[in-house]
């Protein structure tokens, strides 16, 4: 059965016949370090929600992977997505009061007018990862912070560095360059976190003079500030990259769901949502438990590590009919692309919104468009997306 440490060939290019046959036969799946893979939609949503059995703090976990006291280790171990309360609540009660309705809705037009900008500068044959996707989440992010528009060209590979580091085994090379990532991006916000002191934002807008100046619960300490900063600006970038790209490549797969779309674009919505559940942009995420446990009839003791198989239970037959098809107008859709619980993703509303507003204008702008040969998967097993997506515009 499925082995994340040591995947069959082929694995990150096609992992979905293995999430069949693990959901058939395997749904918990034991692996040689004595984790365990989950890949049930059921298991996932109950254990996303029991918050005081399946913990998300990696100071143990991540101890034999990055060492205690290397940058790797002090980002992952501090940021919001690897953290429970109090610090989880701390940093999310903060970040969701900048990411109200409100303030979102006066982001949809700079948004509109970047999207807008690229399209028209977009070559006969772009590379839709590179020229499209990638640069979206990079300046909406960036704004997010207010990162001078002249500053933002690293912060894209010292997110795919950081992000890579999480991959289930790493060569020396990958280890490196996240360590590397991480202290060049947080010497780069130790200056920019100074200078907004300095002159500070409006923090109904300015999510970094937010963060800043804290709430009523208390200010973040310098690392805190520091390393949930990267978060942000990293957990925007892969994931809404995938998703444009990876919807943009569906499309063009399934000429007929491009046509549905076309012939009446309100399904862009629901399109999205089938996007994030077919090419899920994060296929795991994990949790470790904190007393034994009995799933699919194994008993998992006290300080196990799950891997929680997003890309699998979204494509569970339990909830979803023809799991495989991928179909633009499917109703229900409840994926688990964004997670659950306390955990869910606090940036949920604006990644759909970028999504929505990136593949509606795409195909306003080039509805024949086709992807050349040459397309490139990322290489990742816990993120998915394309690399390279060369396409041809008329």
């Amino acid at each position: 059965m499925l082995n994340l440490a040591a995947p069959p060939e082929g694995f990150t290019e096609n992992p979905f016949p293995h999430y069949d046959r693990l959901l058939a036969e395997a749904p918990v799946c034991p692996q040689p370090d004595g984790s365990y893979l989950i890949a049930r939609h059921a298991d996932l949503n109950a254990i996303y929600r029991d918050t005081a059995t399946y913990i998300s703090d990696k100071k143990e976990a991540f101890a034999p992977k990055f060492a205690p006291g290397t940058p790797l280790y002090e980002h992952h171990t501090t940021s919001l997505v690897f953290n429970d309360p109090p610090l989880h609540t701390r940093v999310r009660r903060i970040m969701t009061s900048a990411l109200t309705p409100k303030a979102l809705a006066r982001m949809e037009p700079g948004l509109i007018a970047t999207v807008d900008h690229l399209l028209g500068k977009l070559p006969a044959r772009p590379d839709l990862i590179e020229d499209y996707a990638s640069a979206i989440p990079v300046q909406i992010i960036g704004n997010l912070l207010d990162v001078p528009m002249e500053e933002r060209g690293p912060l894209r590979d010292w997110s795919l560095a950081i992000l890579g580091a999480l991959e289930p085994t790493l060569t020396e090379g990958q280890l490196r360059r996240g360590h590397d990532a991480v202290r060049a991006f947080s010497d780069y916000l130790r200056d920019l976190i100074a200078r907004r002191r300095a002159r500070p934002g409006d923090p109904e807008t300015d999510v970094l003079t937010r963060l800043i100046e804290g709430d009523e619960g208390g200010r973040l300490s310098e690392a805190e500030l520091i390393q949930n900063c990267i978060f942000i600006l990293n957990a925007g970038h892969e994931t809404t990259t995938n998703l444009i790209g990876s919807g943009l490549a569906l499309l063009h797969d399934h000429p007929g769901q491009k046509a549905r779309l076309l012939e009446d674009p309100a399904f862009v919505a629901p399109a999205v949502e089938e996007v994030l559940r077919h090419a899920s942009p994060n296929q795991f995420g994990n949790r470790e438990t904190t007393r034994s446990v009995t799933l699919g009839g194994f008993d998992i003791p006290a300080g196990t590590n799950l891997h929680l198989c997003i890309g699998a239970a979204n494509r569970d037959p339990a909830v979803f009919d023809a799991p495989g098809d991928f179909d633009v107008a499917r109703k229900p859709n409840r994926h688990l692309a964004f997670a659950g619980g306390p955990h869910v993703c606090v940036g949920l509303t604006l990644a759909r919104m970028e999504g929505r507003i990136a593949i509606e204008r795409f195909l306003a702008r080039y509805p024949r468009y086709s992807i050349a040969p040459g397309r490139e998967q990322g290489g990742r097993i816990r993120f998915r997306g394309y690399a390279r997506l060369p396409a041809v515009l008329e």
